[in-house]
């Protein structure tokens, strides 16, 4: 199981709820990433976003033993949602939400967002998707190689220095290049990357 990228979150979470440990920490270590980041976002504080990450793992394992998860197939949203909720119940218990002055300067659109982007602005980013996958194939495969797994696969560059055989020196200077070069193939083919 050492190649966790390519095994799907269905299958190490079948594997886990099977009795296979290791199958957790996979899952653990292949989304900690975005799960902390995310729950970081919204306490703004290490010590608290790290009691919350553990507290959405601890659910996540009862839920798997009790074997009611059922969710196949999306179990980075179903991790998410617990996350959420979980910040949504340390703010309730702090009493940490936001409170206004019933005054003239508070706007009820400052709280109102709309997450869902636009017709428009999903075809620019389509089109600005289009074009850097336009130039990234230009780029070295070295290169390409180690700009996929750290931006697609989210690996650190401790793991693409073991998976490529090389030093993380020469891994942190492949994307590097690999970053200076894309900013040379933006300007000479003339690509707007904002809206």
């Amino acid at each position: 199981m050492d190649n966790s990228t390519n095994l799907t979150d269905s299958f190490l979470v079948d594997k886990y709820v099977k009795g296979c440990e290791k199958s957790l920490e996979l899952l653990i270590n292949k989304h900690k990433f975005k799960i902390y980041n995310f729950i970081y976002s919204k306490v703004l504080n290490k010590d608290n976003a790290e009691d919350l990450f553990q507290e959405t793992f601890i659910k996540v394992i009862r839920t798997l033993k009790r074997g009611v998860y059922n969710e196949e197939g999306k179990f980075l949203p179903w991790v998410m949602r617990i996350a959420h909720n979980l910040v949504i119940d340390f703010f309730r218990k702090n009493k940490r939400f936001p409170s206004f002055d019933k005054n003239e300067s508070y706007d009820v659109f400052q709280l109102i967002q709309d997450d869902n982007p636009s017709a428009e602005r999903i075809l620019i980013d389509r089109q600005i998707l289009n074009d850097l996958q336009k130039i990234i194939i230009k780029l070295p495969e070295d290169q390409k190689e180690v700009l996929d797994m750290r931006l697609y696969k989210e690996m650190s560059f401790k793991e693409i220095s073991e998976i490529t055989g090389v030093s993380i020196n020469t891994a942190l200077g492949r994307m590097r290049y690999a970053i200076i070069n894309l900013r040379k193939l933006i300007t000479e083919n003339n690509i707007t990357l904002s809206a």
